[in-house]
């Protein structure tokens, strides 16, 4: 496997580094990382002065990414740089620290996938969606297993009205022709990702599009939802020349720094609030409110509203812990205060 077709930006980044070769990530597992260059593949590591400079985990190197490294020094490379990325796909790290970590880098093209059985979720692609809006690549939506579901024109409608001018295919390994609809993506030189939960198919559709059975695949538990089988992010090269990078399957997807993914992903209810009679509304009972209108007349559920308010919180939480934790503190404070007051009454 060597690093091929690179892209012209890169080109022109990788100018400014004479000493050095360019070079692409394809897996990391903890510190260590596998590297692509025009000669081949070789292990590597970052640099002492970079480790120490960096002072972000989402600045590592992540699969996807363009590197900076010197490839003469033996059995390993050293990365001395990380060159600007085009597109990031970002989540908050599961558990409870507020760290970023970084799914996929220089992507063109982020599938979201989600499979029609108990695995079909409308709140969680509002949540893909957002995070992939955000992050620079062009979502599509996948839904897998049409072969195990009766309802698939119903659940397509159901996307449909939460991702608005997005793209939405549909596979099934039962079927001879069961992944055409991929094809039109697969472009040499393109990247592609495919994000979802364990269980969804993806290294099914990956093996699919290898036309070899590379990566292991696991079956349903008996709640119907998936094993683990995928544990490290891998940027995988088909043979027509697209990479596509593999995920491992993820049932959190917390936010990250997400605003304009928000906007994005609910474009429909920030149309609506910029319509509300004040500019602060709260869209819960204020005289003049688009929003409440919309839900009125059927043209909003209020589970998409609750969705995109739950996000707003999230992503606020993420951008500033520290601030939103003192605003909650200090609410919750005139909460007591006025609880107080009145019950002496």
């Amino acid at each position: 496997m060597k690093l091929e077709n690179l892209p012209p930006v890169y080109e022109a980044y990788s100018a400014e580094y004479p000493d050095l070769t360019v070079c692409r990530v394809v897996l990391q597992e903890k510190d260590l990382y596998h590297v692509i260059h025009k000669d081949g593949m070789m292990q590597a590591q970052v640099s002492g002065k970079f480790r120490y400079d960096t002072k972000t985990v989402s600045d590592f190197p992540a699969v996807g990414d363009y590197v900076m490294a010197d490839i003469t020094g033996g059995d390993r490379a050293v990365i001395h740089n990380v060159l600007p990325r085009t597109s990031v796909f970002i989540r908050k790290a599961a558990g409870k620290s507020n760290t970023a970590q970084v799914v996929a880098a220089n992507i063109d093209t982020v599938f979201l996938c989600m499979s029609l059985n108990n695995d079909f979720n409308i709140r969680r692609i509002e949540r893909y969606l957002t995070a992939a809006w955000d992050s620079g690549a062009v979502p599509v939506v996948l839904l897998t297993k049409t072969d195990l579901c009766d309802e698939v024109t119903a659940k397509i409608a159901q996307i449909e009205s939460v991702a608005v001018g997005v793209d939405i295919i549909t596979t099934s390994v039962a079927e001879p022709d069961g992944y055409s609809q991929i094809t039109p993506y697969l472009k040499a030189g393109k990247t592609l990702a495919f994000v979802g939960s364990s269980g969804v198919g993806k290294s099914t559709l990956i093996n699919h599009l290898l036309g070899d059975d590379r990566l292991d695949t696991n079956g349903l538990r008996n709640d119907d939802k998936g094993r683990h089988t995928t544990t490290h992010r891998e940027l995988i090269m088909l043979p027509d020349g697209a990479m596509v990078i593999d995920t491992p399957g993820m049932r959190e997807m917390g936010m990250w720094d997400s605003s304009e993914g928000l906007s994005a992903a609910f474009e429909d209810i920030e149309e609506l609030s910029a319509k509300c009679r004040f500019k602060n509304c709260t869209h819960k009972s204020e005289p003049g409110c688009a929003v409440q209108a919309a839900i009125k007349n059927g043209e909003l559920s209020e589970e998409r509203l609750s969705s995109y308010e739950k996000l707003k919180i999230e992503n606020a939480y993420s951008e500033d812990a520290e601030g939103y934790l003192a605003a909650k503190e200090e609410k919750f404070k005139k909460i007591a205060k006025y609880n107080k007051a009145n019950h002496k009454k």
